[in-house]
């Protein structure tokens, strides 16, 4: 049989339709036949063949045209749908009044055809060419019972994995055509909160409710659930999580409906459950004025335009019509990414954005300056810099340089040329740090800070000591962890259980803030609009998330159970590894406790101690030289002296710094 259908799915196009054509021609003259059976019955049939031999060559001549115009021959068999069905009803029941009438005009009184076998006529090639091509369909999909799991003497064990689908909606159904086509996976039931299609049948499958969900595995056998239910709430998906967490069944899902709306995934892209769902936090919706005010038409410039949060932020502004935009970073392959994902959005939606992808590093202050004078750049979303905290902790310098001396190179470049408004992405580790990433990142926000409150400051670094007007506005985005960004736990916990485990969780009690990578640039951009320039925004996080808990979870979604001292039989441990160097249990958003609320409900400020702009040259002379001679020991103190909270727990652990310590 699949050499069969193998070989009629490879015929050529033409020589399909030539074999439905044949074929249509061979059942309307079969449903002519039964036209005068079931009017005469068998007892009185004379053959219909020799009296009426003219209606047997018209009806096909009628017939084969009109299904031709209709499209019945454009239509993929395997793809047969409802519109096909209408356009078959349509056909029949225009070439059947079509052979009424020739039937009027030429029939004579020797041969009279009674009225009745158009009718029967009709009905019959409905059922009988409809008919065939569901047959058909479903033998094209290798799918003849596809409800038959509750059937007697029927044997279903395909090999394919078993999933029910949570959702019986659109979504559902459409996602359960797909399964039965692609033959990947094989949908045995529907789960569904409405209690009105509870125990019925939808696409050949039961409807259970969400409490029977362990009577559903024991008769389908489901190892999976795919949630169809991409246009609801996080909260509501939440607490399907909650419920279906304890059920030995790997959870899956299809696209959120932003998505699908948009066309860059399909209703049958199955997907791991998004972490997201687990917050159960909804984002709240964009302020469209605040969103577009240092953006739309304007000419905007993204550092580190390659990276996690600065690829999402490319993302979004290239959806609100920018002038140009520029893509800023020192890695080929990330700016080799970004752009042609942008490149085929523009091609896809025609869009008139310029795109202008540039390699450079924010260590070279002049190529910064070039940059921006060159395109007269409007805004500056500064997303480059070092975050990965244990590594940063072992290269200091590296830390130092890019963290520190790159965003002031950024920062006094958008002063020079004159940009209107620069805003930082900075980081919750920047509140009383305890490594060297979070303490520079605050020390790149003191360097804004100070600018801000400058009208015309002699730069850094400037050895003929000419003051410069400040024209820019300089504002701070700080907040915590994104998921799925990168040294994001979120993907390492899903390799970890792939590879079968264990799970690895420094401490029992490590907690983090979470939030989605497109939110998080949402509120960006949001937030930089606002404030009159030195502002500290903080975005809301909602909750923190103990992690071993964050690990449990992903553990029984993935219809896995977690091996522990009082289930010595579980699949996948957890193991704690200890904190890193410069890793702290907790987080924190604010230095201190003067926040103020904003426009943005997600967005407060908070307004933190600052240094002069004299003082903080002095400190960043002394730091840079202290680096430059590797002394660690001097930066780790001058850091303590400027980073308000800076309190390092440990040795210092730079490599250079450990190796040189060695050396006799």
């Amino acid at each position: 049989m699949d050499k069969i259908r193998g070989y009629l799915v490879g015929l050529p196009r033409r020589r399909k339709r030539l074999i439905q054509v044949a074929t249509d021609v061979v059942l309307v003259w079969v449903a002519l036949w039964l036209a005068f059976i079931v009017r005469l019955g068998l007892d009185e049939m004379y053959n219909p063949l020799k009296v009426h031999f003219w209606l047997f060559v018209c009806a096909p001549v009628i017939a084969i045209p009109l299904f031709i115009r209709f499209g019945m021959y454009r239509a993929v068999m395997r793809y047969f749908g409802n519109d096909a069905l209408v356009a078959i009803i349509k056909a029949v029941s225009l070439s059947s009044l079509t052979l009424a009438l020739a039937v009027y005009w030429y029939s004579n009184h020797e041969a009279v055809v009674p009225r009745s076998i158009v009718f029967n006529y009709w009905w019959l090639s409905l059922v009988i060419i409809g008919g065939l091509r569901l047959c058909m369909r479903h033998y094209f999909m290798g799918d003849w019972f596809a409800g038959g799991q509750h059937m007697p003497f029927i044997n279903r064990d395909d090999g394919l994995t078993k999933v029910a689908i949570y959702g019986a909606g659109v979504a559902g159904n459409q996602l359960v055509a797909a399964l039965r086509m692609g033959r990947v996976m094989r949908p045995v039931a529907f789960i569904d909160d409405d209690s009105s299609i509870a125990d019925r049948a939808i696409a050949g499958l039961q409807v259970y409710k969400p409490k029977h969900i362990q009577q559903m595995i024991d008769e389908t056998g489901a190892k999976e659930i795919l949630l169809a239910l991409p246009s609801s709430t996080r909260a509501r998906r939440r607490e399907i999580l909650s419920l279906l967490e304890r059920f030995p069944l790997h959870i899956r899902s299809v696209p959120n409906f932003t998505d699908l709306a948009s066309g860059r995934v399909k209703v049958e892209d199955i997907q791991e459950v998004d972490i997201a769902d687990l917050l159960g936090r909804d984002s709240v919706p964009a302020q469209p004025e605040l969103l577009e005010r240092c953006v739309k038409g304007k000419v905007v410039m993204v550092t580190g335009a390659g990276g996690s949060i600065g690829s999402e932020l490319c993302r979004q502004i290239f959806a609100l019509a920018p002038a140009a935009l520029i893509l800023f970073d020192h890695s080929e392959f990330n700016l080799y990414s970004i752009l042609s994902e942008l490149e085929q959005r523009g091609s896809r939606e025609s869009t008139s954005v310029q795109l202008l992808p540039i390699l450079g590093s924010i260590r070279h202050s002049h190529k910064l300056l070039d940059v921006m004078k060159t395109w007269g750049v409007d805004t500056v979303y500064h997303a480059a810099a070092y975050k990965h905290v244990p590594m940063v902790e072992h290269n200091i310098a590296e830390g130092v340089l890019n963290n520190v001396i790159g965003t002031l190179n950024t920062a006094q470049a958008a002063l020079q040329a004159g940009v209107a408004n620069f805003v930082l992405i900075s980081t919750d580790k920047a509140v009383r740090p305890t490594n060297v990433m979070g303490s520079t990142k605050r020390l790149a926000e003191l360097s804004l800070q100070a600018l801000s409150r400058e009208i015309a400051p002699v730069l850094f670094g400037d050895k003929a000591n000419v003051s410069r007007v400040n024209k820019t506005r300089f504002t701070m985005v700080r907040f915590g962890n994104v998921l799925g960004s990168s040294g994001s736990v979120i993907p390492l916990f899903h390799k970890q259980i792939k590879a079968g485990g264990p799970l690895t969780v420094t401490h029992p009690k490590i907690t983090r803030y979470f939030m989605t990578i497109p939110e998080a640039a949402q509120l960006v951009i949001q937030a930089g609009s606002m404030g009159q320039g030195g502002d500290v925004f903080v975005l809301d996080m909602g909750e923190p998330v103990k992690i071993v808990e964050l690990a449990e979870k992903m553990i029984h979604l993935s219809g896995l159970s977690v091996r522990s001292e009082k289930n010595l039989q579980g699949d996948i441990s957890i193991e704690f590894t200890g904190l890193r160097p410069g890793e702290k249990l907790y987080e924190e958003l604010l230095i201190g406790d003067n926040v103020a609320a904003t426009d943005h409900p997600m967005i407060m400020s908070a307004n933190e101690d600052h240094l002069p702009w004299d003082v903080l040259k002095s400190r960043l002379s002394e730091l840079l030289a202290a680096v430059e001679h590797d002394d660690y020991s001097r930066v780790r103190q001058l850091l303590r002296e400027t980073v308000s909270g800076y309190a390092p727990d440990g040795e210092i652990v730079d490599w250079i710094y450990q190796q040189r310590r060695l050396e006799p």
